[in-house]
């Protein structure tokens, strides 16, 4: 992304996305039951609220009754239509994971088989979003954890959820990938890409340029470690410096990192992301911060910047849904990559009127 004079200046900024994240599927209900939704009921009510105090986009999970993560995709049906009836211009963001919550002590955390993930494409109603991480990974949550951040819950250090959770890893080979994206578009759901490194970014651009990636770049950088970017400022700005100025990029991180995290890219004109499933504390950790209290802190510090909050229906505007594009030429030009290199060309390659 180019930052010439003025990028800085809240004109000539979008309004600001806010992703919330209200479900935090590593956490069971006795972690957090003030603020943690179990019925189908309270997980509807979780996203209205959430939508009513300022995020335009919902990070989506389900939880069976007991309180476990849902692995039924007609549990994400029935809160999909919930949630639509409700909040309508709220885009609909469902985690690619499903859930990788382990259900018995001493399983691992891991995301579910490729067919059952490819069944996302299938959900009914459509979400407007389904998440995508690229390459397979390593996805250690806790490794930049602290004590203080899990003391007294179920990732507690040396419990078998904490131990479940160090040890997970993403499934996302390439032929899995492009198959993926294809049957998302081809039911006219947006991918919304989970980066952790710029080494993914790359691998995107290249899918891009062999014509089977036709799609916004729409993403987040999820910097976690534990086999992903740190969240420092090194690392923020050459990933925001190897984003094309077509992207849309929004930040992501864990714990007492999210709040400077997004504050950060407020300023910077990017979006941002909240939520328990990213962090559960207030900044000194005197008690736990809800969802809701989270979004609403975001949007007052952004109104201190003079920076509009995008409503759902603006939010689809900037994530740009409902585009699709058709050719390996177009989806480089207008996320603002170079094209792609003609045959005896030479020298570096650029855009010409």
């Amino acid at each position: 992304m180019n930052f010439i004079d003025g990028s800085l200046h809240v004109e000539n900024m979008q309004d600001l996305v806010i992703t919330c994240a209200p479900y935090g599927p590593e956490w069971m209900p006795s972690d957090f039951p003030e603020d943690i939704p179990v019925s189908m009921e309270a997980q509807i009510q979780k996203a209205v609220d959430c939508y009513n105090a300022g995020a335009s986009v919902l990070h989506l999970h389900v939880r069976e009754e007991n309180g476990h993560g849902s692995k039924r995709l007609s549990k994400f049906n029935e809160l999909l239509a919930g949630i639509r009836a409700r909040c309508p211009d709220m885009i609909l963001q469902v985690g690619g994971s499903i859930s990788f919550a382990p259900e018995t002590e001493g399983e691992t955390a891991k995301w579910l088989s490729d067919d059952t993930r490819h069944m996302l494409a299938e959900l009914t109603p459509r979400p407007d979003q389904v998440t995508i991480a690229i390459n397979s990974n390593q996805m250690n949550v806790v490794e930049q954890m602290v004590p203080a951040d899990v003391r007294g819950t179920s990732l507690d250090v040396g419990t078998p959820g904490y131990h479940a959770y160090r040890e997970m890893t993403i499934p996302a080979g390439p032929a899995w990938v492009e198959e993926h994206i294809k049957r998302l578009s081809a039911n006219k759901i947006q991918t919304h890409f989970q980066l952790a490194t710029i080494s993914q970014l790359e691998t995107v651009e290249r899918m891009m340029r062999r014509g089977v990636c036709n799609v916004p770049l729409i993403l987040t950088w999820v910097a976690i470690g534990g086999g992903f970017d740190a969240p420092n400022i090194y690392n923020l700005a050459n990933f925001v410096r190897a984003c094309p100025d077509g992207s849309v990029l929004t930040m992501e991180t864990s714990m007492l990192n999210t709040l400077p995290l997004n504050m950060m890219g407020m300023a910077m004109g990017l979006h941002v992301r909240c939520g328990i499933e990213d962090n559960i504390w207030t900044q000194d950790r005197s008690r736990k911060m809800s969802t809701v209290e989270q979004i609403e802190q975001l949007v007052r510090i952004s109104r201190e910047l003079g920076r509009p909050i995008a409503d759902g229906k603006k939010a689809r505007e900037i994530y740009k849904i409902g585009t699709f594009y058709g050719s390996a030429d177009e989806t480089l030009a207008k996320n603002g990559f170079a094209p792609n290199r003609k045959p005896g060309q030479k020298g570096f390659t650029q855009y010409v009127a």
